[in-house]
């Protein structure tokens, strides 16, 4: 199929991009794992979580685009069920975001945690409705835009992570009084 051809070079360049976000995630998280604060299990499931399924379903939907498809119509029930599982992972998401009780979140997080990825897997939905009616060139730029939209939303959502936790850390850090038999100044 020759329109999903011309979107191999964007789907090789995009899909390993997820793929490789997903493991400096777990860098990162294995990192942090050595001091974790006593609601990092419930944040953890409502702000870090979510990264890794916006990252692995941007890697599949770049998985199932370089699949030797015969058909337009396989690509376009996949992508809705992927567009579906998406619209409904956020809407628990959004569940765990307010009742987590470890970070109050403010307007940009509430934006990019919920509002944005929503918006993502809506556009997937949207794409495979344009496929199935056989637009197949606006189905494909408007998957293409929804998941350069979940990249972007991930690496957004690490770093807001990343400098939250670093910050808290050295917040805490600072907060903490020595203890006198540890200071190496302190008198006999």
């Amino acid at each position: 199929m020759t329109e999903l051809a011309e979107w191999e070079s964007f789907y090789i360049i995009v899909g390993p991009s997820a793929g490789a976000l997903i493991g400096l995630q777990f860098v990162v998280l294995t990192l942090l794992a050595e001091r974790p604060s006593l609601r990092m299990a419930e944040a953890g499931a409502a702000f870090i979580t979510p990264m890794i399924v916006h990252y692995g379903l941007v890697l599949l939907l770049s998985a199932l685009l370089l699949a030797p498809w015969h058909s337009i119509a396989p690509i376009s029930i996949v992508w809705g069920l992927v567009g579906v599982a998406g619209f409904v992972y956020q809407c628990v998401v959004l569940r765990r975001v307010r009742r987590q009780a470890a970070y109050t979140p403010g307007f940009e997080d509430w934006l990019f945690y919920t509002v944005l990825p929503i918006a993502a897997y809506l556009t997937v939905l949207v794409a495979a409705s344009l496929l199935r009616q056989q637009r197949t060139t606006a189905g494909l730029f408007v998957t293409a835009a929804g998941s350069v939209l979940l990249l972007c939303i991930g690496i957004r959502n690490a770093w807001d992570n990343v400098i939250y936790i670093a910050i808290g850390r050295r917040e805490a850090d600072k907060t903490k009084a020595p203890r006198p038999d540890l200071n190496p100044n302190a008198g006999p």
